[in-house]
């Protein structure tokens, strides 16, 4: 009997209209643990012969939703949500706060896996063993509030049966999700997101509006209770003295990344450094801030901080904004204002947009119109940096798939394709992004923030922050998934973990096995790619042509990413993991790690490249 987990996932096919439950050997979650790494496995296994042929928006390909052994062990409730990323066309881990994952391990499972698409318009409802594809034609079309209440009205009569004092969980897409925006999150409540990878438009491909879950069931058992109970204390002590994160939350870092660090995006990274004090968490908290300690199930931090503004007579919830969102909504777009960055957060949670990734392809959007590529004629209104109302009528425009939007919708690379193509000028040079995913809020040109030079242009996520943090640290945290911001130090995270699965894992075996594991494979899949961009490493794994510009202001001023610098340390990298100097792993690599079958997409990556086997 398996400890932490239950060793088994519900599969749902939504073409045919069936259910049934696999069983998953307990040597995968060992090699694996779960999560990130668990939904890796699974689509290398099932997909990895014909990767280049699917679709991340077709049928084929698989939406994931996958706890991890930690779940309902450690402070907080997390999910990642996986699949062929839209964005990268490799597989991207984006994990996402929401009881879901509590109820999905209450219910007798350790993740979904949907398959498929339907014609019509469906969510999924699941109650223990009880699965129902259930007509979500009503709740189509509507945003986050919306959305939220008519799944609530339409469950409740369900929860009323069962007698539950908790109401099911729900993850959910907003319209931008329905019209297949690459940038389109999957959401939780009002304001959580799994923002990286556009799995948001993978749910909207397979028509799928909601997933609802409600379990009865004690959780797995622990291998060692009492040990359990010890440790699981040390952590909250540990957590409950991060006064800075308990207090401000991540927005604190919205005037330190750009004051103190010089690595914050401004005007689309043409700059990186400010000094408006308006934009802290101090005039958040004394302007929008309605309640300052929130938190998600069983999470002690309480880091997150319920926000209102009023905009156009209608007022608009969100959490902080956090630093991502109001770096990316603020700062990226010339807007220092809390309330309209406040403002601006909400609205892409109420269309289901990442504010990261939507944020950069803006941004991008509108250096364009500042340098007179783009023109009114192009876009059908002004595009001034710091102008609240352009920018949520991009949004809207992104979400709906109108005018200038239509090219946006497809993410900051893709558009930068088809705006070279249209201008017939090119204006990649322009695009923040590395293979497919713009790049998180932390720049590298200072050397003051803790992204390496190398870090985005090696990372299997594309310029996932979260993933290079390091990317063997990283690859733990999505796969026992459990929250970046509750890790405590590493001998009380794996005592702990080995405590719930009755595991002997070590640090070393973690991080230099499990963690060189599942980036190999990650990497594997991203060389592949497919169908409509694929990635050469000798052109692909570079930053992005911005950070080798200096920086033009600040006490940084001068400062670039040396490029020489950058690929002595990409090379170090990959003999590292094993893999060659492009980055693509070798052969012995790939015995020792246990997967010994990725020679066959090893070989087929070295062909497309034009390298000999």
């Amino acid at each position: 009997m398996p400890h932490g987990f239950w060793g088994r996932l519900l599969e749902v096919d939504l073409t045919s209209g069936k259910s049934r439950v696999i069983d998953i050997d307990q040597k995968i979650y060992r090699m694996f643990i779960g999560g990130r790494g668990l939904a890796t496995w699974l689509l290398w296994s099932r997909l990895g012969e014909r990767w280049e042929e699917i679709d991340p928006l077709g049928p084929e390909n698989m939406l994931l939703v996958l706890t991890g052994p930690l779940t309902g062990y450690y402070p907080g409730a997390r999910v990642c949500i996986s699949g062929k990323s839209p964005q990268s066309n490799g597989v991207i881990g984006s994990t996402l706060a929401t009881e879901v994952a509590i109820e999905l391990k209450a219910a007798g499972y350790d993740g979904i896996i949907v398959t498929g698409a339907s014609k019509d318009p469906v969510y999924l409802y699941i109650e223990d063993d009880k699965v129902e594809i259930r007509d979500a034609s009503r709740i189509w079309g509507k945003g986050s509030r919306e959305t939220w209440k008519l799944i609530m009205e339409d469950t409740k009569p369900d929860h009323a049966k069962t007698g539950a004092i908790t109401p099911p969980a729900f993850i959910y897409i907003g319209p931008a999700g329905e019209n297949l925006v690459r940038t389109a999150v999957v959401m939780s409540k009002w304001s959580h997101a799994a923002g990286y990878g556009g799995y948001g438009a993978v749910m909207g491909s397979k028509k799928l509006k909601a997933i609802v879950v409600k379990g009865h069931n004690p959780l797995p058992r622990v291998s060692k209770p009492d040990q359990f109970k010890e440790l699981f204390r040390k952590v909250v002590e540990q957590l409950l003295n991060r006064h800075g994160m308990r207090a401000w939350g991540t927005a604190q870092s919205l005037w330190s990344v750009g004051y103190d660090l010089s690595a914050e995006p401004i005007r689309n990274w043409q700059e990186e450094w400010h000094d408006v004090r308006e934009f802290s968490q101090f005039e958040l908290e004394r302007r929008i801030w309605r309640r300052r300690y929130w938190s998600d199930w069983g999470c002690p931090t309480s880091c997150l901080k319920v926000s209102c503004v009023k905009k156009n007579g209608e007022v608009y919830f969100t959490d902080a904004p956090d630093y991502e969102m109001g770096a990316y909504l603020g700062s990226n777009l010339g807007v220092f204002n809390p309330e309209d960055v406040t403002y601006l957060t909400a609205l892409a949670d109420e269309l289901g947009l990442c504010g990261i990734q939507t944020g950069n392809v803006i941004g991008f959007a509108f250096e364009l119109y500042q340098r007179g590529i783009l023109t009114k004629d192009d876009v059908g209104y002004e595009l001034k940096w710091g102008d609240a109302d352009a920018i949520a009528r991009v949004l809207e425009d992104i979400t709906y798939r109108k005018g200038i939007g239509k090219i946006l919708a497809e993410g900051t690379y893709r558009a930068a394709l088809a705006i070279s193509k249209m201008k017939g000028v090119d204006v990649l040079k322009y695009a923040v992004q590395v293979k497919g995913v713009g790049v998180g809020a932390h720049g590298i040109r200072s050397g003051k923030d803790y992204p390496d030079l190398h870090a985005y242009a090696s990372s299997v996520q594309g310029a996932d922050h979260t993933s290079v943090a390091p990317e063997k640290d990283a690859v733990f945290y999505d796969s026992a998934v459990i929250c970046w911001f509750n890790g405590v130090d590493w001998d009380t995270m794996i005592a702990l973990l080995n405590a719930v699965t009755g595991w002997n894992a070590t640090h070393e075996e973690i991080q230099n096995e499990i963690g060189v594991r599942v980036l190999t494979l990650q990497r594997i899949l991203l060389l592949l790619g497919g169908p409509d961009v694929f990635w050469d490493p000798r052109i692909h794994d570079d930053n992005p042509p911005r950070f080798y510009e200096p920086l033009p202001s600040g006490p940084y001023k001068g400062k670039a990413a040396d490029k020489r610098e950058m690929e002595e340390k990409k090379r170090e990298y990959y003999k590292e993991l094993g893999w060659d100097e492009l980055g693509i792993p070798l052969e012995e690599t790939l015995e020792k790690l246990g997967i010994k079958k990725a020679v066959r997409e090893v070989r087929r990556i070295k062909k497309r490249l034009g390298i000999s086997t």
